[in-house]
């Protein structure tokens, strides 16, 4: 039997190696945001706490510097934490852009994926055509020499 080659293996292999390297890019990019969101987090606790802490001392008697330390530190961390919400948005973004590259470079895998299969089912097919004929001539010589 006849062994099937496809003409464009190479550009399916490199396709299959685009892919892979757009799935890490994704990854990194996925990992990158987390990051990010879990900063955000972290900023969001720390104003909680210094909220907690100001209404702490609203029923005590007052220390004029701790309550002026717990003010200014909040409203560093309320400042940090608009930097940081687009810190987040500018993650999700290269993310999308990053998921968009990777189903871009799916879609061109999975057509070489298609065009090899449609090759295969040719070769198939002409392999059957062959065997066909031959087993027809066969027939055919058998049955004028008998």
């Amino acid at each position: 039997m006849a062994k099937f080659i496809y003409r464009m293996q190479n550009i399916l292999d490199i396709k299959n190696k685009l892919e892979t390297q757009e799935k890490t890019a994704f990854a990194i990019e996925m990992q990158k945001l987390r990051t990010e969101e879990e900063r955000l987090e972290r900023i969001r606790k720390e104003i909680i706490y210094y909220e907690d802490l100001i209404r702490e001392q609203d029923g005590k008697a007052i220390n004029i510097l701790e309550w002026k330390r717990c003010n200014e530190a909040l409203e560093y961390k309320k400042e940090e934490e608009k930097t940081q919400i687009q810190h987040v948005k500018m993650a999700e973004k290269n993310v999308d852009i990053a998921r968009g590259r990777l189903n871009k470079v799916m879609v061109e895998r999975k057509t070489q994926e298609v065009l090899k299969e449609k090759a295969f089912e040719e070769f198939v097919k002409e392999l059957n055509e062959v065997e066909k004929k031959e087993v027809d001539e066969l027939v055919s010589f058998t049955y004028n020499n008998a």
